[in-house]
């Protein structure tokens, strides 16, 4: 899984990327990105709301949810914050396409947002 630096701990990085970030929402997710200048490695969190379900199923998904972010961490621009954000039907939701396709739009955002400035 990740490593505990590449996890978002503090709620001031969890509100900077979710009020100033790149949005990207899919049917059971929404991503954001906020990219920085630090020289540091991205980092990622997840907000995972109590209408998901139960305990057991939020904690099932964020395990999910973890691993396909794992899969696509190194395509993430150095010192980026990362929050993704379960959405209540995202429970029974196929984690590991959607995850890809959310993380994989709000880098090429990114991307076209600096190639235009």
């Amino acid at each position: 899984m990740l490593a505990k630096s590449a996890r978002l701990t503090e709620s001031g990085d969890f509100a900077r990327a979710t009020k100033s970030g790149i949005r990207y929402s899919s049917t059971n997710f929404v991503g954001y990105l906020y990219t920085t200048e630090l020289d540091q490695p991205a980092r990622a969190g997840l907000i995972i709301s109590k209408a998901v379900g139960s305990s057991v199923a939020r904690h099932r998904l964020a395990r999910k949810i973890r691993h396909c972010i794992f899969n696509n961490y190194t395509s993430l621009p150095t010192g980026s914050l990362l929050v993704i954000r379960g959405l209540n039907n995202s429970a029974d939701a196929d984690c590991k396409s959607e995850i890809a396709t959310v993380i994989t739009n709000l880098v090429r955002k990114t991307k076209d947002r600096a190639a235009t400035k």
